[in-house]
This record gives structure tokens, C-alpha cells and sequence, in this order.
């Protein structure tokens, strides 16, 4: 009996099979054609459920044939119902269109973040906009393994960073550009900075958590302001949506590096972040004891786990008029690196430089990192909007650095016996932030046909670094045992402050009026910019020394501690009389006017834009400068053209022509002097602006949802481009200064392609981009002077890549996504190409980065209720930054440490560690 019953089963399972077949289909938005990812689709008789894949597509097997339903949903869509006939086979053509469910005040669209912050949505924003540029969506920062915006702009097309001491991403590098050829935006409004030398902007300040999406625009158009050769980044912030959300995160993780070595800190909770001069009056002789012990109290232990967590709230009252969003993050994290450098010099007539002293550092950094927004908008009707949002950044980096260098009678040479060594260490603590509050309203009259656009922004920047102290101490190493170290004779002990803060009012006022030319579409506009800067700096020193019989106390012996010094101020009334004590501003007036021409194959936007600039310095303790006060005052016009010819519905050409200019920094132009730790810094008076002109052409193909292959080329030439280079003091000869200039006539040129495809589940995002720069600077050679035998300086021109571009730059991204079973994974490498770390007075001396390979990798499952689990991992394969001199001095062949290697000789070699993190996040609606 069981047999027959086994023999049933499996006829009437035969005859079932039979009678199955599958279900494929697309669903698109109706709209715009493009697939959606991540809707739910729903076949009912049995009820079965699965989503969308990467490239909008859906499958059901072993589906019994006959009439059967189905539902698709999707959050700001209508739900489409339909009943079809499953037949045996052709089931694979099934297309469902989907209709936005967005809520409207009139013709005010509110969308969701949901739909906003997507790949769809930034694609969308890609293809449509009028200037060329890439978008990095919301959901895409959101499952990346990064956690700052300068992380997040690596992942862009024809974008390099370039990194701090910790080895975290700092500054954007455009096209081969330097970051001072680019200007940061947060919603379309520029921002300034808050370093104390640059006007660029160091993007980890800001928490990637905080954007809905990053775009960066490659081209410019003349509404927007015209200082952006290499281009413009725009951090669009979170907005509010159509209905209640929350959005919560919080993780915990570590680094590497303090795993496998101690974390060092200091005691900055006493630090004075006012001088005694500023605390006292300028007549006060300080002493030892105006000065904090904390920065001399350095303790090495595994310091606590990395914490971050941010949350955003929003909602829409009053019928959908009133908009409201909050969000904040906050991010402590614990970095560092292990660097080995080797200090060099060039002698005689060799054209390289011979090594001479070895150092090891140790840099220990606790980020604490601040980001708050907040806007609220609100609609009085369909003519009339008003929004005000306001952001505030903050970062503190708290850093000890221990090194320790290695010098044999003057050179390196560890087989030439005894060392000399000298300890220093310094604690710092850099306290940067950026506040910004916009009042932005919208107007439409005469039947919606002319558009009123104004904002009006209050900004500032401020850098401080507080009673930044140093230590120096010097020892012996006989047969590879190091003895005690003892103060040197002058000043050992160095406390300095600098501080710096700007100011920014402005006024922007855009016009629009629209006209109807049968089929085709007119647009004439017009508008511009004021804005009064005020910027201030501060700086002071005070420099500490033994008495003679203190200087031979030995550390260990004599005294246990550095916080058991007895010292003696050498400058009781500070260093405040010098010429970075000085105030600043710059006053800048703009006005534009452009046309859109928008026809059915051709869309053209042209338009010029003038700027005039007034920039000056007054130095509040002039000491012999000949310019203790200057200004430069010039006016800039600045056409552009831009054309789109539409190929097909989803293809299209893209070509822009802007020209675009540079201004000096403030710093830049002011003539005075900072000694660095490896040299002499000092400003240019008669430093110009650059001025260039920019070509682009891009193939743009958007083949589906979140799909793009951009197929690119662009060309630079710049005029009067500024290159920071070292050269000797015009009256002091002796003197080398690091310091800007112009020169010449550079041109920058290449091409790039961004590729990005799904694969249902799978899907790959590629760029690739390839630079060429040339400009022409003064080097300094040696060579014997046949008539008196000795050697001589020759200055000879040398022609080199721009600073900080990489020939090569490139991208590769494999992501997974499973949206029924809440799985996203993302493994990224991004690759930079070797370039130019510092340029160097001598010929053929200055310093490149290798190239470099990061991965990071991130992985993300989602659970019911609105909560997933995520784990990030950065720098994985711990790739080291090395800097290196192309060629070799025959002595740097003798040191046994694997210094010289094709040629090229290792000056510096930096590891970080990998950083893991792991938490949970929270969704609501």
C-alpha cells in the first residue's frame, strides 16, 4: 500500500511539473523608462513574494499555468495590480510601469529622501543636468565603507585624494588638478575654509551620514561662481520628506595599528587656548608656570574602541507646507601611522641627494568628529517658497607624534659606529569648524513664466591650535644601546599658538524668464553674487630653555618625567610681533547673464560672467617688510557654452567650453615667514591669479536603471598656473624659502570613462582616468666654475607634471544586492597613480608618491522592522604611502636597508593599519 501511495505522489508531482513553468518580467518607472530596484512583487494562488533585482527584474519558478495575480509596490509609487495568464512558455516578457505617488502642494513636488537619494535618482540628476558632473547617491554612501565625504569623492571618476598624517582622506584632487583649483558648496552655496594658510576647503570635516548625495561638477556654467578650474563640490544635505522618518545608526570597531602597538596621549584638558599675551596684556614676561603640564604628560596605552552614530528626523505638517529635518552625527575615532623617513640634502656637484638621518614616528590621533544640520521650508502656496537651513562641522584632532632621528657624523650610515639621536615629540591639538545658515526663497509671477531666486548666507571658518608644544632631547647610541637622553643647550621645549577665523556675509539673487518658441523653449537669465570676507590670524610662540647646568640632565636620572622640568622662558613676552599676526579681506562682486535654448535634439546654454575681486592684508606688527600692507584689485570675464545633442531618448553628447580663474590665497600674498619642521615657508606679494581655459566633451549613455557609460575628454590650459616651489631669498641668498609662484602657460589634458552595470544581483561600477600636465619651473644645479675651481648655483628650467596629478587614477567597485533577503555587500579598490608629494629647488630632486592601490569593503543584512546589521572595513590590505626620488646619490648604495630600487631611492614610507567597524542601524518609514 505505501508503495502504490509513493507511486501516486510521484505521478500527480509529474503531472504538477508538467503543468509549471516560470515568470520573468521588468518593472519601470512610467515616467522616465528607467527600471526600479527594490520593488516588492507579489504573485498570489499560492502567495509567493520576491523583489526587484539590480537591473529591475523579477522571476518566479515552478508557477502553475492558468490565470494568476500580481502586485507590485514600491514606496512613493502607486500599486500596480494585474491578472495574467501563465501559459507554459513565453512568460518572460512581462512589463509593469509604475506611477510616482509623490505628494503635491500644486505644482510644489515633495519627494521623498527615498527616491531623491537613490543610483536612479542620481542618475537622473546626471543626465538631465546642464553641466557636466558625477553624483554619488545617498543609498550609496550609506552601504560604502566610507565614513567622510573626502572618502567618498575617491570613488568619482577622474578624483584623487589626498590624505593626513593618519592616512584619512582629506582634500579632493580634480582631473589632475590640486585642491586649490576646486570650492566646495553645501546646497549650491560656497563655504569657506578653515585652514589656516588655503581657501580649499579639507573635506573630513564633514560626516558622510548628513548627505542625501554628493555631486561633483566637472564644468561650470555662468550662474555658477567662476574660481572652480578643476571643479566644484556640492554636499547636498539631508532634506525633509512626505512623511515621518528616522534614520539611526550607531557602530563600535578598531584599528589595527593599536593592536599591534600602544596608543600615546597627553592631557588636553587644561590647554589655554589663549596665549599669555592675549590672557595678560602685552607687556606680561611669562614663566613656566603660565604654561599647561598636561602637553608634557604623555601616556601609551590601547586607548577604547572607536564610537559613531548619527540620527535624522523628519517630517512634513500643515498639509505638506512645512518641511522639518534634524540630523546630527558624531564620530570618535582613534588613527595613526608608523612612518620611517629619511631626511637628505644634495652636496657638491652630484645631481641626488645623499641620506642624511633616518627618523621613526609614531603618530597617535583621537578624531572627534561633529556634524549638525537642520532646515525647515515651507510652501505658502505654489508661487511662493521659503527654506532656511543651517550646518555646523567640527572636528578636534588630538595628536602625539614621537620621533626619534638617527644621524653618523653628519650622514647615515649605520656601519660608520656610534649615533647621534635626537627625540622629539609634540602634542597638538587642531580644532577646525564651519558654520553656515542660508535664507533661500523662490518666486514665480506672470503665470509661472518669470522665476525670482535669492539667498542670503551668513558663513564662518575657524582653525585653532592652542598651545602646540614640542620637545627636544638629545642621546647617544653606542653599540646599538641607547644611552640616556639629555636636554640640548637652547630651547628644547617650544609652545606656539595659531589661530585663524573667517568671515562671510553674501547675497545671491537669481531671475529666470521662460518663453514659449512654438515647440522649442527659450530661457534668458541673469543674477550675481556679493560677498564681504573678513578673515583674521594669530599667531605667537614662546620658546622655553634650561640653565646651563640644567641642559646636562639626563632623562631617567635626573629627572623621571618631562612635566619635572625646571625651564626658563627665553622670550617672556612671546613672538606675537610677527607678520602672521594679520587681518585680511576679500570683497567680491559678480553678475551674470545667460540663455537655455532647449529643443527636441539640442539643448544649448551660453552666457558670460564677471567677476571683480578686492583682496588685501594689513600685518598688525610690521617688522621691516616691504609691503606691510597690500591689496590686489582686478576684474575677470568669464564665458562659457554649453551643448547637449540628444542621440536617442537614453544617449546623448555633451560639450562645454568655461573659462575659469584662481585666486591667490590669503596666506599667499602676505609676506611673511613660518619655520615648518623641515623648512622656511613665506608668502608672495606679487603673486597673480590663474586664469584658464576648459574644454570638455562627454558620450553619455544611461541604458537603465542606475546604469551609465561615460565616455569623456577634457583639455586645461592654464595661465599664470601658482606651484609652490623653494627659492633662494632675493637679498639673503642663503635663505630658501618654500613659497608660490607663477609660472607660465601649463596645460592639462585626458580622458575618462565611467562604466557602471547590474547583473540582477550583481552589479559593477568602474571608472578610469587618465591625466597629462606639463609646466615649466626653475630648478637650482651645481657645477664647478672652471676659472676659480669652486662650485657654483645654476638655475635651469625643468619641465615636470602639475603638483599632485596622477597619470593614472582608477576605480572598481563589485557590489552584491539581495533585496529579499536584505543583503548588501560592496568590496572597492580605488587606484592613484604616482605624482609629485613635494617640488624640490634642485633638478631632478623633488618628491613622488608611489602609486597605490586602497580596498575597502563593507557588508550590510537587513531584518524586519527596520533594522540591519553592518560591518565596514577600510584599508584592508594595509597599503603604505612611500615617497621617493627618481635616481640615486653611489652613497645611498651603501645603506643596507633596501633604500635604492630601480633607480629610484624610498625617502618615505608611511602604514596606517586596517580599521574595522561593526553596528546596527535603524530605519523608520
Amino acid at each position: 500500500m505505501n508503495k502504490l501511495l509513493q507511486i501516486l505522489f510521484f505521478l500527480v508531482f509529474c503531472a504538477g511539473t508538467a503543468n509549471a513553468t516560470k515568470i520573468k518580467g521588468h518593472v519601470y518607472d512610467k515616467q522616465t523608462g528607467e527600471a526600479i530596484v527594490g520593488a516588492t512583487v507579489v504573485l498570489d494562488n499560492p502567495r509567493r513574494v520576491t523583489n526587484t533585482g539590480l537591473d529591475g527584474t523579477f522571476e518566479f519558478k515552478w508557477v502553475s499555468t492558468g490565470s494568476a495575480k500580481i502586485s507590485v509596490s514600491y514606496i512613493t509609487y502607486k500599486t500596480i495590480t494585474k491578472t495574467i495568464t501563465v501559459e507554459k512558455e513565453d512568460n518572460d516578457h512581462l512589463k509593469f510601469y509604475m506611477e510616482s505617488d509623490s505628494k503635491s502642494l500644486d505644482d510644489v513636488t515633495i519627494q521623498t529622501n527615498a527616491v531623491a537619494s537613490t543610483d536612479q535618482g542620481a542618475r537622473r540628476l546626471e543626465k538631465n543636468s546642464t553641466q557636466i558632473m558625477n553624483i554619488v547617491s545617498g543609498k550609496a554612501i550609506e552601504i560604502s565603507p566610507d565614513l567622510t565625504v573626502a572618502n567618498i569623492t575617491q570613488r568619482v571618476s577622474g578624483v584623487s585624494i589626498e590624505r593626513n598624517s593618519n592616512g584619512d582622506g582629506q582634500y579632493a584632487i580634480l582631473r589632475g588638478m590640486d585642491k586649490r583649483y576646486n570650492y566646495t558648496l553645501v546646497n549650491g552655496v560656497k563655504i569657506p575654509s578653515p585652514d589656516n594658510k588655503y581657501r580649499y576647503v579639507p573635506l573630513d570635516l564633514f560626516p558622510a551620514d548628513l548627505l542625501d548625495r554628493l555631486e561633483v561638477y566637472k564644468t561650470l556654467t555662468p550662474n555658477l561662481e567662476g574660481d572652480a578650474i578643476g571643479g566644484a563640490i556640492n554636499m547636498v544635505m539631508k532634506n525633509a520628506p512626505g512623511k515621518f522618518q528616522v534614520n539611526a545608526n550607531v557602530s563600535t570597531g578598531y584599528s589595527q595599528l593599536f593592536i599591534d602597538r600602544k596608543f600615546a596621549s597627553y592631557d588636553a584638558s587644561a590647554i589655554q587656548y589663549k596665549s599669555p599675551y592675549e590672557l595678560n596684556g602685552k607687556n606680561y614676561n611669562a614663566t613656566q608656570n603660565d604654561f599647561t603640564k598636561g602637553t608634557l604628560d604623555y601616556k601609551y596605552k590601547s586607548p577604547a574602541p572607536n564610537l559613531i552614530g548619527s540620527l535624522s528626523v523628519s517630517q512634513r505638517f500643515l498639509d505638506n507646507k512645512l518641511g522639518v529635518v534634524l540630523a546630527g552625527s558624531y564620530q570618535n575615532t582613534y588613527r595613526g601611522s608608523n612612518s620611517t623617513f629619511y631626511n637628505n640634502a644634495v652636496a657638491g656637484t652630484d645631481a641626488y641627494a645623499v641620506i642624511t638621518s633616518k627618523s621613526y614616528r609614531e603618530f597617535s590621533e583621537q578624531q572627534q568628529r561633529t556634524g549638525l544640520h537642520g532646515k525647515v521650508d515651507y510652501s505658502f502656496n505654489k508661487k511662493h517658497q521659503l527654506s532656511l537651513y543651517n550646518v555646523y562641522v567640527n572636528l578636534k584632532n588630538q595628536q602625539l607624534r614621537d620621533a626619534v632621528s638617527t644621524t653618523y657624523n653628519g650622514v647615515y650610515n649605520p656601519t660608520a659606529g656610534n649615533a647621534e639621536l635626537v627625540y622629539d615629540t609634540r602634542s597638538r591639538l587642531t580644532e577646525q569648524q564651519i558654520y553656515n545658515s542660508t535664507l533661500h526663497g523662490g518666486h514665480k509671477f506672470f503665470d509661472d513664466k518669470f522665476k525670482v531666486q535669492w539667498s542670503a548666507v551668513y558663513s564662518s571658518a575657524k582653525n585653532d591650535v592652542p598651545e602646540n608644544t614640542s620637545i627636544s632631547l638629545n642621546g647617544i647610541e653606542q653599540n646599538f644601546q641607547r644611552t640616556r637622553t639629555s636636554l640640548v643647550n637652547t630651547n628644547p621645549v617650544t609652545r606656539r599658538w595659531e589661530r585663524n577665523t573667517d568671515e562671510d556675509i553674501a547675497g545671491y539673487l537669481d531671475l529666470n524668464y521662460h518663453f514659449t518658441l512654438g515647440e522649442n523653449k527659450l530661457d534668458i537669465m541673469a543674477g550675481g553674487l556679493y560677498r564681504d570676507k573678513q578673515r583674521s590670524s594669530f599667531f605667537n610662540n614662546y620658546n622655553l630653555a634650561p640653565s646651563a647646568a640644567d641642559a646636562k640632565k639626563l632623562y631617567g636620572v635626573d629627572f623621571q618625567s618631562y612635566t619635572d622640568l625646571n625651564l626658563v622662558v627665553s622670550n617672556p613676552t612671546g613672538a606675537v610681533a610677527n607678520s602672521l599676526t594679520y587681518d585680511a579681506s576679500e570683497k567680491i562682486a559678480a553678475g551674470y547673464g545667460m540663455f537655455k535654448y532647449s529643443s527636441a535634439k539640442l539643448e544649448l546654454i551660453g552666457g558670460a560672467r564677471v567677476e571683480h575681486t578686492n583682496q588685501g592684508y594689513n600685518l598688525l606688527f610690521p617688522a621691516g617688510e616691504t609691503y606691510p600692507k597690500g591689496n590686489q584689485v582686478y576684474t575677470d570675464v568669464l564665458p562659457s557654452l554649453t551643448a547637449k545633442y540628444f542621440l536617442s531618448d537614453k544617449a546623448q553628447l555633451h560639450a562645454s567650453y568655461y573659462k575659469a580663474l584662481n585666486r591667490p590665497g590669503f596666506y599667499e600674498i602676505v609676506p611673511g615667514k613660518v619655520v615648518n619642521e623641515e623648512f622656511q615657508e613665506r608668502g608672495n606679494p606679487n603673486l597673480q591669479r590663474a586664469l584658464a581655459d576648459n574644454f570638455d566633451l562627454r558620450y553619455e549613455l544611461f541604458p537603465g536603471a542606475s546604469e551609465q557609460l561615460l565616455i569623456g575628454t577634457f583639455y586645461k590650459r592654464i595661465k599664470n598656473p601658482i606651484e609652490y616651489t623653494f627659492q633662494a631669498d632675493a637679498v639673503r641668498g642663503q635663505d630658501i624659502y618654500y613659497t608660490p609662484g607663477n609660472f607660465g602657460t601649463a596645460n592639462n589634458y585626458g580622458a575618462e570613462v565611467d562604466y557602471i552595470k547590474y547583473f540582477s544581483k550583481i552589479g559593477v561600477k568602474a571608472n578610469y582616468t587618465y591625466t597629462h600636465s606639463r609646466i615649466v619651473t626653475p630648478k637650482t644645479t651645481r657645477t664647478i666654475n672652471p676659472t676659480t675651481g669652486d662650485i657654483q648655483a645654476l638655475s635651469v628650467d625643468q619641465e615636470r607634471p602639475l603638483y599632485g596629478q596622477s597619470e593614472h587614477i582608477a576605480n572598481l567597485s563589485v557590489l552584491f544586492k539581495d533585496t529579499k533577503k536584505g543583503w548588501d555587500a560592496q568590496l572597492a579598490a580605488a587606484y592613484t597613480g604616482s605624482r609629485i608629494n613635494t617640488v624640490s629647488q634642485f633638478l631632478n630632486n623633488d618628491l613622488w608618491q608611489k602609486g597605490f592601490v586602497q580596498m575597502d569593503a563593507s557588508v550590510e543584512k537587513r531584518f524586519k522592522g527596520g533594522i540591519s546589521v553592518f560591518v565596514k572595513g577600510n584599508n584592508i590590505l594595509n597599503t603604505p604611502a612611500k615617497l621617493f626620488i627618481k635616481g640615486t646619490n653611489p652613497e645611498n648604495n651603501k645603506i643596507n636597508e633596501d633604500l635604492v630600487k630601480d633607480g629610484n631611492t624610498l625617502i618615505r614610507s608611511d602604514y596606517y593599519g586596517q580599521n574595522y567597524l561593526v553596528g546596527f542601524r535603524y530605519k523608520f518609514n
